[in-house]
């Protein structure tokens, strides 16, 4: 029973995410609102209008705070606390940030993000990468611009929006993030991103490229040979495969119930035959095995084998032995992550105006909000543990704190229990020394 008691409303001001500090000092040192300014996002008409700043910030704090709609910035809004550690005199109303985004354009978008993405890839400092491509569908509930019925598993028959990203493995970052209507497939204008992200990432080797299946076709492969670039794709089943991974007969045990073999396969349009990886996994003994079964009966020689296994089959450039290729392909499941935090932890999917580039704008920010997140992660968490954002929402952000005064400086009151004061004092000292170019090995 909850003790008897009763209830009153004090003045002071008390924001419940005093932790914020911690993120904003990080953008501070990287001199984020410099680059901000640089990179030529749409100013206001206005003198009574919003900092574009502001409101950039206005986002980031809220998507960190746990915000899922442009209405939920409002939380932002009214937290005066928060309002005067970042020195605004008000904060701004969730419409504002809607009709800020409708500014961006096409072109815009490519300016502002290519610069911002650029300077912040090059302040890390990495080399030799894995590069993992991925697309994911968007449900939307209205008639947004650029919603289409498409390739939709979960929901048959819905609009949709079918973003394109780019994964850097070896930092857990994105590296580039294009809209797309829901009725694109997942290499529709592959090629103009993967030069698009090319540049972002400029003067760094790419080790790997990665991708699955919806990305198996003539022109990709031809493209990331003649770029001379190390590749991995999943290999999209048609009856030439299927009959290939079925009748093989030299494969080699290499764990119980996985085999592995390889052969060469030559597609109708291909000019030169390519190197096949195969595998294929005993259900009975791994029943959670990623592949496929395949289930014409008349494509296997022994009727005994079928239904047995799952099958999975990758075309790949590399001279590596055969598992060691299998074994690397197995790490892009990793961006499959790094979507579910865009959608579950930063509500990529969920900030949706009725203007396409200003939702594919609001999107791009949030990646930036999640790289930030990264870099906080990478640079000031001392920890072997996988820090999500729901977990640091609640560990570190979730602080209540309020702003006060002594004669010559401001300072921050935290409500934290003794046993956590040390480390976030810790990570308070460590961003104090932290400067750009970062050496991600570090971590």
């Amino acid at each position: 029973m909850i003790r008897d008691c009763d209830i009153k409303f004090v003045n002071k001001e008390i924001t419940p995410f005093g932790g914020l500090s911690l993120f904003f000092k990080l953008l501070e040192k990287c001199h984020f609102d410099e680059r901000l300014e640089q990179s030529g996002i749409p100013v206001q008409g206005s003198n009574r209008g919003y900092k574009p700043l502001q409101l950039i910030l206005g986002l980031f704090a809220g998507v960190w705070c746990g915000a899922s709609c442009f209405g939920h910035l409002d939380v932002v809004r009214y937290d005066t606390a928060l309002c005067k550690l970042l020195g605004w005199e008000r904060g701004a109303d969730h419409r504002a940030y809607q009709r800020y985004f409708n500014k961006f354009s096409q072109a815009v978008n490519q300016r502002v993000f290519g610069e911002l993405f650029r300077w912040f890839f090059s302040e890390l400092l990495f080399d030799n990468y894995t590069l993992d491509f991925d697309s994911t569908v968007i449900v939307r509930e209205g008639n947004q611009e650029g919603a289409a019925k498409g390739y939709n598993p979960k929901r048959p028959g819905r609009l949709s929006h079918h973003p394109l990203l780019a994964f850097i493995s070896d930092v857990r970052m994105i590296a580039n993030y294009w809209l797309r209507p829901g009725n694109t497939s997942a290499s529709t204008n592959y090629l103009a991103f993967l030069e698009d992200t090319l540049s972002r990432l400029q003067g760094k080797r790419v080790g790997l490229v990665r991708m699955d299946s919806g990305f198996f076709t003539k022109d990709i492969i031809d493209n990331l040979e003649k770029k001379e670039l190390p590749y991995i794709i999943a290999c999209r089943f048609n009856n030439r495969i299927k009959y290939s991974l079925t009748h093989e007969r030299a494969w080699v045990e290499v764990t119980d119930g996985l085999e592995i073999s390889e052969t060469t396969y030559q597609a109708g349009t291909w000019e030169n035959p390519r190197r096949i990886i195969m595998v294929r996994q005993e259900i009975e003994k791994r029943p959670k095995a990623a592949g496929k079964q395949i289930r014409q009966l008349e494509l296997f020689e022994d009727g005994n084998d079928f239904g047995r296994y799952r099958y999975s089959c990758f075309v790949t450039n590399l001279t590596l032995p055969a598992k060691i290729v299998y074994d690397s392909y197995r790490g892009r499941a990793d961006s499959e992550n790094r979507i579910k935090e865009l959608k579950y932890d930063f509500s990529v999917d969920d900030f949706v105006t009725n203007n396409f580039w200003a939702t594919e704008a609001c999107g791009n920010f949030i990646v930036m909000a999640y790289n930030f997140m990264s870099l906080f992660r990478h640079a000031l968490i001392n920890s072997n543990k996988k820090h999500f954002l729901k977990t640091i929402r609640y560990e570190l952000i979730s602080t209540p704190a309020y702003l006060g005064k002594t004669r010559d400086k401001h300072i921050l009151y935290l409500a934290r229990s003794l046993k956590t004061r040390q480390s976030f004092l810790s990570i308070w000292k460590k961003i104090k020394d932290f400067s750009l170019p970062y050496d991600t090995g570090k971590s």
